[in-house]
């Protein structure tokens, strides 16, 4: 009985002192999907950096944070751009966004990509394409699948007809 007690207690303490190595295949699927500012997080690289889309119909306006693995902090990149690319019926379709430097990001870099392309808000919220977010970090090109968010439509009532 003693044994069986020990055996327990150790197998306790296992657990407590390093849970994350034990959680089920769902908790670890669990990471964030919402970043910092309410957008959709799409990932780049292996979860190396995240960018945050922030998608405003109504402004008629898209902004990208670049942000770190934990998806949190802010990353900057000295890109001149980054790029939203896509197929639309067949063709290619490229939305380069110009940087909106933060005031904590160092001079000549930015964090904040801001865009007031229509053609890309109404691409973003197109189900039939599936758009890329291209950008350059530390040297390095990254990919990165940006999702349709249903959910994000759900959210906001429809406007009342008149």
């Amino acid at each position: 009985m003693l044994r069986f007690a020990l055996t327990v207690a150790f197998v306790i303490a296992i657990f407590a002192i390093n849970p994350l190595r034990y959680a089920s295949a769902e908790d670890k699927d669990k990471h964030a999907h919402t970043g910092p500012h309410k957008g959709s997080l799409v990932e780049l690289g292996d979860e190396e950096f995240h960018a945050e889309i922030v998608h405003d119909d109504e402004m008629g306006m898209v902004t990208i944070y670049l942000l770190g693995a934990d998806a949190k902090t802010p990353v900057a990149t000295d890109a001149k751009d980054i790029a939203v690319n896509a197929k639309v019926n067949g063709k290619a379709v490229q939305h380069k966004i110009k940087p909106a430097p933060m005031k904590a990001d160092k001079p000549g870099t930015a964090s904040r990509f801001i865009s007031k392309s229509k053609e890309l808000v109404e691409l973003l919220d197109q189900e039939d394409v599936a758009p890329v977010l291209r950008v350059v970090i530390e040297g390095k090109t990254f990919n990165g699948k940006i999702e349709h968010d249903h959910d994000e439509h759900d959210e906001k009532p429809a406007p009342k007809k008149k």
